[in-house]
């Protein structure tokens, strides 16, 4: 199979995890004789830097021909430190999902047997953990007006139905996959839109009879996944809450660094890691790439190239077994590993399996 895969690296850590995600991606299209053509694109504060936009038009026109967007991260701390900063490198990422329609985000939340000490949560709670959070991804208060002077501000949350039932569809859709439980998680005794989420997935219960479907306000549905987490399935809400929900889940698989994410909807795939840009750590070698590669795992997936994306998978566990890991998941009196060992350990386990 022949892949033309945008590559939009982003800043701080975001190029030396893309390059191990190349790296790996190089590594199976040679053994499964596949042939992936890369096509870089600037985005955040590199763009910013470069033509003062964070989502440059010569970058969307690259997303849009490609077959699959594989992005790492955005952000400067030169921004997050100026919060009067009128073009930031988020707004490139905002940008990028709104005008490729990425209107759904799935995020899986998997545990790692060997990894499961490294959770701040008891054992007896996480272990076993495996479920997805679906979040809405191009509406709600990311998206809304937004108004600020020097006394008031405000960011309107706003949902209209078709995005609504879209998001829902694919919920439903990806229940019905698994283990057929959705969760769907709003604020609706509180917000008027949370309570048309909630009106709209009444309505649309009944086309999914085999799926069992609860509802839960985000501020229990927080501390469930916390407390409870192999209780969930899948789990549906909002931009907002998604975004910090997906956050929390770290905890359970006990790193930001391992989890990946895909982001579809009306034009072209875009899978990345869940974590941040870390502009602290740029050029340390000690970003964890493992993320950046499950996220080229689901890339293959996308694309029904399975057996491509297990080896990936196992490629990984095996770097877990063997305790070849960054520092933010490295056993105790365990070697140092750093970003490029770790990718190449990877690369060296996929050549080597028969």
């Amino acid at each position: 199979m022949t892949l033309n895969i945008a590559i939009l690296p982003g800043d701080g850590i975001g190029p030396e995890i893309m390059e191990q995600g190349i790296n790996v991606m190089n590594a199976i299209a040679k053994k499964f004789n596949h042939q992936f053509v890369y096509h870089h694109a600037i985005c955040g504060a590199h763009a910013i830097d470069e033509v003062g936009d964070p989502f440059p038009e010569d970058t969307f026109r690259t997303c849009m021909d490609a077959d699959a967007v594989l992005f790492a991260a955005v952000g400067d701390l030169r921004y997050d430190n100026d919060p009067t900063a009128k073009v930031r490198p988020e707004q490139g990422l905002l940008a990028m999902r709104k005008k490729l329609g990425l209107f759904a985000n799935i995020r899986p939340v998997a545990t790692f047997d060997c990894l499961v000490h490294k959770s701040p949560l008891k054992d007896e709670l996480v272990r076993g953990a495996d479920f997805i959070v679906i979040r809405e991804l191009t509406g709600g208060m990311y998206f809304g007006e937004k108004y600020q002077d020097n006394d008031r501000a405000y960011d309107t949350d706003i949902y209209t139905r078709p995005e609504i039932e879209r998001i829902l569809r694919v919920a439903f859709d990806t229940a019905m996959q698994r283990r057929r439980h959705l969760t769907v998680v709003d604020k609706a005794n509180v917000l008027a839109s949370s309570r048309l989420w909630r009106q709209i997935a009444k309505e649309m219960e009944p086309q999914w009879p085999d799926v069992t479907t609860d509802y839960m306000f985000i501020d229990n549905a927080s501390m469930r996944v916390l407390t409870e987490p192999r209780f969930f399935d899948v789990i549906v809400t909002e931009n907002t809450f998604g975004d910090i929900l997906t956050d929390e889940t770290s905890c359970i698989t006990g790193s930001m660094g391992l989890q990946p994410s895909a982001s579809l909807g009306l034009h072209t795939p875009l899978f990345e890691p869940v974590h941040g840009s870390w502009p602290q750590a740029a050029g340390q070698n000690i970003a964890n790439p493992l993320a950046q590669i499950l996220s080229a795992a689901m890339l293959l997936e996308h694309f029904h190239l399975n057996d491509e994306a297990q080896l990936i998978r196992q490629a990984v566990d095996a770097s877990l077994a063997a305790n070849v890991r960054t520092p933010d998941i490295q056993a105790d009196n365990a070697p140092h590993y750093g970003t490029r060992e770790v990718g190449e350990w990877i690369v060296n386990y996929i050549n080597q399996e028969s």
